[in-house]
């Protein structure tokens, strides 16, 4: 409650100047984040290509799973079929008529094609077990590199987070202070400009006749208006509000 009482009995002279030494700390404050770069993105990415291949990776070393496994069942089927066919061998020595002769040479046929099937599968799931391989060992090496460049990035970010956090936390601490005294409306608005304009400038002062945002030139009267400090002014071209340049100036006298 108190701090809607502060910002509601503030001045509008007093919220312009709040507004002006806001926008000083906040350019401030992108001039720190521009230094970092486009690390903190480059990192993201890095992050996010990093989750998607460990997820490959555990994809691969699943299926290559499966393929071994299918190696083992096409030589477990071989050596049934193996063991069927020395039983039914055996039995065809000691037959009684024509119809066991035929049953017995028709399993025989049988398991020797079940062995034929089952070499070729096993041939073709090695080779799929050595492209596989390849495949896991190709994606394994680029998670390395990648984690290594990860590490890089992440050690150049710390470097300079160290040297500007100190910096960056008592300019944080100077916006709050700021922001308490512009009510909530006009607050909103002064972020929604800043994240419309590309350089971050929301609050320009009147420099030379013209707006300090977009250049264009601005009538003696609203330039009266803006000196005057009784209410808050945007420029008709740009939407940026506008401040007297000598506003601190004329207070202190």
């Amino acid at each position: 409650m108190a701090k809607t009482t502060k910002k509601t009995t503030a001045s509008v002279e007093d919220k312009l100047k709040a507004l002006h030494q806001l926008q000083v700390i906040d350019t401030e404050v992108d001039k720190i984040r521009i230094i970092r770069g486009e690390l903190p993105l480059e990192i993201e990415d890095l992050e996010d290509l990093m989750e998607g291949l460990n997820t490959r990776l555990e994809k691969f070393n699943e299926e290559l799973i499966t393929i071994n496994s299918n190696i083992t069942a096409n030589k477990n089927t071989v050596e049934l079929a193996t063991d069927a066919i020395e039983k039914y061998e055996k039995q065809l020595k000691n037959i009684k008529n024509n119809r066991e002769f035929t049953s017995l040479t028709k399993e025989v046929e049988f398991q020797n094609l079940e062995i034929q099937i089952a070499e070729k599968n096993k041939i073709q799931n090695q080779a799929n077990v050595l492209h596989k391989t390849e495949i896991i060992n190709a994606c394994a090496a680029q998670i390395t590199e990648k984690e290594e460049e990860l590490k890089i990035k992440q050690s150049e970010l710390n470097e300079i987070i160290k040297e500007t956090e100190k910096e960056e936390v008592a300019l944080m601490k100077d916006s709050a202070k700021a922001e308490k005294v512009i009510d909530e409306r006009l607050l909103n608005a002064y972020k929604r400009i800043r994240s419309k304009v590309s350089n971050g400038l929301a609050v320009v002062s009147v420099e030379r006749d013209a707006c300090g945002g977009c250049f264009s030139q601005i009538p003696p009267q609203r330039q009266l208006d803006i000196q005057m400090h009784k209410k808050v002014i945007v420029c008709e071209h740009c939407g940026r509000i506008m401040v007297d340049s000598n506003i601190f100036e004329e207070q202190e006298a």
